[in-house]
């Protein structure tokens, strides 16, 4: 009975267990055995099949695949230039709308002239047939313009050609150049006189704001202001204020300065911020 039995099969296993602790484990292992000699033999046939294709894919696939990369540069080189006609086309394009664009060019109008004869003493032989002696009375009545010889292939309006020439001048404006103020020179600025003239200058002219006055305000305000290269006073501003009415009467009485000694570097005048402290003292306080 045990001859007719698979021995690959459920009925084989349990009678080689008959009688034997099944949950040990190595029934289980029995039981799978036949499944896992199924996957192997698949495995095994799978890498065959493998072995036995794979010098076909050599022969075959790979000598189409390296022509492939030829074909797509060619195909490259073919785009490119359809691409660069493409462009040389817009490129044309483009200047034919510029040129389309610009402006037309009135041309320049020429004034007509007539000779002025001059009156001078000669002989017959020297007198050329073709000067034709113009009268007093028809250079009186002619509204062109006067020259050395006749020419009438113009216009006689003057406005025109003056009103064409205004059109094609172009003047070009020249860069401002900034002129450099120094902080410190060689030589500073010098009031004429120095600095005993100019605080007697401040005090005479300096008028005491009456506002300042009744609310007995007083004190210093610091001035800077430029002494130019020609020793005149330019850009005046208030460093350090005391009070608005005081800030303002000190940028006034400064701005009245007369011309300084200006100030010199390397032997040159040149601009120099100059720092002038104004005092505001009433009297009897």
């Amino acid at each position: 009975m045990a001859k007719d039995v698979d021995l690959s099969s459920k009925e084989w296993c349990d009678i080689v267990f008959d009688g034997k602790n099944k949950e040990f484990g190595a029934y289980e292992l029995r039981k799978a055995s036949v499944a896992r000699h199924n996957k192997s033999m698949i495995v095994v046939v799978i890498i065959l099949a493998l072995a036995f294709l794979l010098p076909l894919i050599v022969n075959t696939v790979l000598p189409k695949a390296d022509e492939k990369p030829e074909d797509l540069t060619e195909q490259a080189m073919v785009n490119l230039g359809d691409a660069t006609e493409d462009e040389e086309q817009e490129e044309e394009e483009v200047q034919e709308r510029y040129e389309e664009e610009q402006p037309e060019v009135l041309p320049e109008e020429v004034l007509n002239t007539v000779k002025v004869t001059e009156l001078a003493i000669v002989d017959d032989k020297d007198v050329s047939s073709e000067d034709e002696i113009k009268t007093q009375d028809e250079l009186k009545e002619t509204t062109t313009a006067f020259g050395q010889s006749d020419f009438d292939k113009g216009t006689d309006d003057r406005n025109v050609v003056r009103e064409h020439k205004e059109e094609i001048v172009v003047e070009e404006k020249k860069p401002e150049v900034k002129e450099e103020i120094f902080r410190a020179v060689e030589q500073m600025p010098q009031f004429p006189g120095g600095e005993a003239e100019l605080m007697k200058y401040l005090s005479k002219n300096i008028k005491y704001p009456p506002v300042a006055m009744e609310n007995n305000i007083q004190g210093r305000v610091t001035v800077q202001f430029v002494v130019t290269k020609t020793g005149k006073i330019g850009e005046v501003k208030v460093v350090r204020g005391k009070d608005p009415d005081l800030d303002k009467e000190a940028v006034r009485v400064v701005k009245t300065l007369p011309d300084f000694i200006p100030g010199k570097m390397n032997g040159q005048a040149v601009a120099v911020w100059y720092t002038l402290p104004v005092t505001f003292k009433l009297q009897g306080v």
